[in-house]
């Protein structure tokens, strides 16, 4: 009908349709056959989620559903692992426990807002975390379509992580890692002292020993 010249609009009450929607595919196709594509902003579940969230909006990255094949699962979640923006998954209420368990095996116990029914009658936006999640829904069952608001990775656990990495090293070591690399004496011993939060002076002193 459109390559006749009639002009059809995706018109949907529960959403966006093209975001995680098969009206993706519908675009799609408009652009294989050379038919214009234009769009009005709407509800999407991901932005209202995000806003009301209570979560930290400046930066965030948008996952969707998280993949079926197993295998393809773990490896989002470990690239979601050190992700420091706000992360915002869709899931259905009879995997939501299922992904909460994943998530606390791979993400640690974050902050995350659960938001269910948006722009609804029972819309809820639970602040919470996921231990305190997985616990309520031990005990309850989920109802309605829930988008997860999780908080990134802080910028201090990347640092202490990095610091507990290092010590694992003697100084030595350390030292060895970064000459290894092209660096002088001088300049390794600042990079090592960085590393462990600690002073250049410290690190000579190790050294002399």
């Amino acid at each position: 009908m459109m390559k006749e010249g009639k002009n059809i609009a995706i018109i949907t009450d529960a959403g966006t349709p093209g975001i995680s929607d098969p009206g993706e595919e519908v675009v799609r196709q408009c652009f294989e056959a050379g038919i214009q594509v234009t769009s009005l902003p709407g509800p999407a579940a991901c932005i209202t989620a995000l806003t009301m969230s209570g979560q930290k909006t400046r930066r965030f990255c948008f996952e969707a559903f998280l993949p079926k094949d197993k295998k393809e699962k773990v490896a989002v979640l470990e690239e979601l692992k050190n992700e420091t923006r706000t992360i915002i998954i869709y899931e259905a209420p009879h995997r939501l426990a299922r992904t909460l368990k994943e998530l606390r095996e791979t993400l640690g116990n974050r902050q995350l807002t659960l938001c269910r029914e948006l722009t609804k009658k029972y819309e809820e936006a639970d602040k919470t975390t996921i231990d305190q999640a997985i616990e309520k829904y031990n005990e309850k069952e989920p109802r309605g379509e829930y988008v997860l608001v999780i908080e990134g990775k802080s910028q201090e656990e990347i640092q202490e992580e990095n610091k507990q990495k290092w010590e694992s090293m003697t100084i030595e070591e350390h030292m060895e890692y970064y000459i290894s690399q092209g660096n002088d004496k001088k300049s390794a011993m600042k990079l090592v002292a960085k590393d462990r939060g600690v002073s250049k002076r410290d690190i000579y002193n190790q050294l002399i020993k």
